[in-house]
């Protein structure tokens, strides 16, 4: 059960970090001069959006945000299979 529990935080901290790297990030949690002083990591979340400012991919944003996200989804769901001691 525990192990299910810590799948489930780790699940949701991925989320969380896609999320803020998306466009849809509404939430200011810290100050302007950036987490942990780093001021790449702005409060206003957008962080894809801003590194791709003025490349070829910047148009291509929401598609690459999409396809990060299912491929990171799939990575832990295949890290849970590998690690969960479920009989097959």
């Amino acid at each position: 059960m525990s192990k299910r529990i810590l799948w489930m935080i780790i699940t949701l901290l991925a989320a969380a970090i896609l999320y803020y790297l998306s466009r849809f990030w509404v939430f200011d949690l810290w100050g302007r001069e950036g987490l942990f002083g780093i001021q790449q990591l702005r409060p206003q979340g957008g962080l894809l959006g801003r590194w791709l400012r003025g490349t070829p991919l910047a148009p291509f944003e929401l598609l690459i945000w999409v396809i990060g996200f299912f491929l990171i989804l799939t990575g832990l769901e295949k890290a849970y299979d590998r690690f969960s001691n479920r009989d097959k």
